[in-house]
């Protein structure tokens, strides 16, 4: 089976630069297209176009935080001090904030290092363009790898439930010619008993367009096209998530007619299995890219 992917992951990686540290996580959801969203500090704020290229090349769907951080190191001649009424303005800033919203996130100390005008201005010099390409090269590589996992995961469990579906119709449909022979007989005997004269002809007429109401072959042969063409599609991977969830669709449209035409409990039942089953796969296609 080639590669599913799913649309939830998490990845986060570190690159030591000869100026500081650089520091990046992505998180991705299910999304229907791809959005970005981006938390920079405003040193590296010019690097937002190239990030956005770069992961427009990897990733097709999701909704995608991308967190960079960059903790530079101090020279030998440069002081590391923080400016003192900077610092104090910052404090009576998340003092007021914290009153009005008493659950926001607390700044950390990284944060409030990176705060413009706590350290010294050449503190804050940005790193190189290089630097930050291939972090985020890396780490889009790890977040590849988990999503990639949990779409094998994924792929799985929706071969899984597809195959157990077709287990499930393959009785009813070596059952059904017996089902509709007694329906038949059965019909045909109430209409002899509730009509005076029975033109046999006629009578055998109308059987026989009541019987074609009622059978089931053609939902049962599209099942099992609708069946295969969900196997192929997750064996083949790559970007599926849109036509598996078409084939979900097509799959429930199937089993909601064949319980509309459910001449015996069995068939009903069978409908309900089938519609759980659909149910299961469908909140899980909504999670691959």
């Amino acid at each position: 089976m080639n590669t599913l992917y799913s649309m939830t992951g998490f990845a986060s990686g570190s690159q030591e630069t000869p100026d500081g540290t650089l520091l990046m996580e992505l998180r991705s959801v299910n999304h229907r297209y791809l959005e970005l969203q981006f938390r920079l500090p405003d040193v590296l704020r010019p690097c937002e176009p190239r990030l956005r290229e770069l992961l427009s090349q990897s990733l097709k769907r999701g909704k995608v935080d991308c967190r960079l951080e960059w903790l530079p190191h101090p020279s030998k001649s440069e002081s590391l001090s923080p400016d003192t009424h900077t610092l104090e303005q910052l404090r009576v800033a998340a003092a007021l904030i914290r009153k009005d919203f008493p659950d926001a996130r607390p700044l950390s100390v990284a944060d409030i290092l990176n705060w413009p005008g706590v350290l010294p201005h050449s503190l804050e010099r940005a790193p190189a363009d290089e630097w930050v390409e291939s972090l985020t090269r890396t780490t889009l590589h790890s977040l590849s790898a988990t999503r990639s996992r949990e779409g094998q995961k994924l792929g799985k469990f929706l071969l899984d439930h597809a195959q157990a579906m077709s287990a499930r119709i393959q009785p009813l449909r070596e059952r059904m010619p017996a089902l509709v022979c007694a329906y038949q007989e059965k019909l045909t005997q109430r209409l002899r008993e509730s009509l005076a004269s029975v033109d046999e002809d006629r009578l055998l007429q109308e059987v026989a367009q009541w019987s074609a109401k009622i059978d089931i072959a053609e939902e049962l042969s599209r099942l099992d096209m609708h069946l295969e063409e969900v196997i192929r599609v997750v064996q083949a991977g790559g970007q599926s998530g849109k036509r598996l969830d078409f084939l979900m669709q097509e799959l429930h449209r199937e089993a909601n007619t064949l319980g509309s035409k459910a001449l015996h409990s069995e068939l009903s039942l069978v409908s309900l299995d089938l519609k759980l089953h659909i149910e299961q796969m469908r909140e899980q296609v909504q999670n691959l890219e």
